[in-house]
This record gives structure tokens, C-alpha cells and sequence, in this order.
């Protein structure tokens, strides 16, 4: 049975109130909740880029059920692998066994901040393949330490003192035959936010048959359609740049300028806007369709959250799961 999530975007809210939309998450009904975790917004509209294990370690406190986890951390230059496997160790046991650490390659916009050279797409693959490695030794080492060579990472003598019960499972994000195979070989989850049943099938082939998949889509729900399209153009008109731009671009304004020329019909056709529930279920579908069974759904607007709890309760999440 397909089971639906609810997106905590750090870029649009601020901390405090991701929290308590996380709490209102819980009690709508929605089955777990992913966190973006960035240092930028993609827009300076967006406006917001609070710490995302900071706001995962209170929404741990501040819920009872609802699963939590990163869409994505990515864990090869911003933070050292070693470091990312103890605070999802430490996730995991806050939670109470209510977390999953998803991974990824990561986009420039967040990781050029340390200073280091963005790297090749190829040398970004290999790079999480090393990390993946570690954060797996890592959590599977609860008696003694970890010692690893690679070519990207090093690692001295580490050890976890504080592990969960239960091992946090790790999801990968996928685009491609690479990061397919890396998901399917290591990895207990996928993780895409394009609905392709192509991606499902060559993580299969890599070993990922009956692991979970879960995808995320963005809607813009308003009782006014044109408000809708309008906020959407405003914070999200970014989302149509390919996820080969979106990994490359610097920094927010750099974002601003290669989507001057997207209009609000543009982003009307791409994402689903305003009031029609028929609309919103049909984006939504589109990833059980393609066989993912977890779909995490933003709702784009950081002030919009509450209508949208109230409609996803008593509307959006009922129709989903008559499907």
C-alpha cells in the first residue's frame, strides 16, 4: 500500500515553524515527513535556509508517529561522512527508530560554501559511493573502530558510541544509471523526484527489488487558482531547470537569473495549481503509477501550510488512499 509524506522545505519556513507544520503533519494524518537540508534557498524569494538536523532533532521531540527523514543530506563536502553517520545514529535513537537517512550528490549551491572546488558529476558519483561505504561500516561496527583509505575519504579509528537498536536505514537519490546501480548495491531505499518507472527498474536490476521507493512532488493548493500560479512562479519556477543545472548553479541568484524568462504558464503546465483535488491526485499518482510506494507531496508557499493541512486532511490524503 502506497503510503504519503509531507515535505519540510527549509528554504520557504522558518525553523520554529517547520516544527510545528511537522506537528500538524502528524495529526492530518500523513504517514512520514522529509526535510530538505540546505544552506541556500534556490530563490531569494524562498527566503529561509534554516539547519535541517537542528529542526530534525525537534521535530523528533515535538511528534509521537510520524517517520522523519533527510530528502537529502549530502555528505561529500559540507559534511565528512563519518560526521553525517553520527547524527543520523543520533536521529535514529531521538526518534525512536523514526528515521532514514537519505543521501545524495548534492547540489553546488550548498556545498561550495566550504570553499572546496565543485566537482565533475562522475567524481561526485564515486565520491557518495565512498561515503555510502562509511556510513554503512559504521553503523555495522558497534563493537570496535573504523579505519578506511579511499581516494576522497579518510577515516581514523572512528566509532559510533551511541548506536540505535534498530540500524537507520539509507536511502540514495537517483537521476540515472549510475545512481541507480549505487542505490540498488548499497542502499535501502530510492529516492527521485521524477515519476520514471525506468528508475525503479534499473534500481531492480541493481539489487533494489522490494526495497521502498519514494518519490516527492510539489502542488501549489489555493481556493484561488491564479494566486496559486502566481506563488508557484515566485518560489518554484526553478524546479523546470533539469536537476543537471539545479547541481551546478552557485547560489541563489544565479537561480533568479537563468529563470528570468519563465513565465507563470510555464510553471502552471509543470506543477499542479490552485483548487482542483482531480489535478493535485493526478500529479500525485503519477509516482504510484511509475511504482514508487512512498510519495512525499510539497506544498509550495512557507504561509500556505495551514489551509493545506485542513485540505489534505479532510480531502487530499482520503482520495489518495481510495486509489
Amino acid at each position: 500500500m502506497t503510503t504519503f509524506g509531507y515535505t519540510m522545505m527549509c528554504e520557504q519556513s522558518r525553523p520554529d515553524q517547520l516544527v510545528r507544520d511537522v506537528q500538524r503533519a502528524e495529526s492530518a494524518g500523513f504517514d512520514f515527513s522529509v526535510i530538505s537540508d540546505h544552506y541556500q534557498p534556490w530563490l531569494p524569494a524562498q527566503g529561509h535556509s534554516g539547519y535541517a538536523w537542528s529542526i530534525l532533532g525537534a521535530a523528533a521531540q515535538a511528534t509521537e508517529r510520524i517517520g522523519l527523514m533527510t530528502y537529502v543530506t549530502c555528505p561529500i563536502l559540507r559534511y565528512h561522512p563519518a560526521v553525517v553517520a553520527q547524527k543520523a545514529a543520533t536521529m535514529q535513537i531521538l526518534s525512536g527508530e523514526r528515521f532514514r537517512l537519505g543521501l545524495g550528490a548534492g547540489e553546488n549551491l550548498n556545498e561550495h560554501v566550504v570553499g572546496q572546488r565543485w566537482p565533475s558529476v562522475g567524481v561526485r558519483h564515486e565520491m557518495l559511493r565512498e561515503a555510502v561505504d562509511i556510513i554503512a561500516a559504521l553503523f555495522d561496527n558497534a563493537d570496535g573502530t573504523v579505519n578506511y583509505r579511499g581516494e576522497y575519504f579518510h577515516v581514523e579509528s572512528a566509532r559510533l558510541w551511541d548506536l540505535p537498536d534498530r540500524r537507520v536505514p539509507i536511502g540514495v537519490a537517483v537521476s540515472g544509471r549510475d545512481s541507480c546501480e549505487l542505490a540498488g548495491k548499497k542502499g535501502d531505499v530510492m529516492i527521485a523526484v521524477e515519476p520514471k518507472a525506468e528508475l525503479g527498474q534499473m534500481f531492480d536490476r541493481a539489487g533494489g527489488a522490494g526495497k521502498s521507493r519514494v518519490g516527492q512532488v510539489a502542488i501549489a493548493y489555493d481556493r484561488d487558482r491564479d494566486a496559486a500560479i502566481q506563488r508557484a512562479h515566485e518560489q518554484f519556477r526553478w524546479f523546470g531547470l533539469g536537476w543537471k543545472v539545479n547541481a551546478d548553479l552557485p547560489n541563489p541568484d544565479s537561480f533568479e537569473s537563468a529563470t528570468q524568462f519563465v513565465g507563470p504558464e510555464q510553471v502552471a503546465e509543470a506543477l499542479s495549481c490552485g483548487p482542483d483535488l482531480d489535478e493535485h491526485v493526478e500529479a500525485i499518482k503519477a509516482f504510484i503509477d511509475a511504482g514508487f510506494d512512498e510519495v512525499a507531496v510539497v506544498q509550495i508557499g512557507g504561509d500556505q501550510q495551514e489551509p493545506f493541512m485542513g485540505w489534505a486532511e479532510h480531502e487530499l490524503l482520503p482520495a489518495l488512499r481510495s486509489l
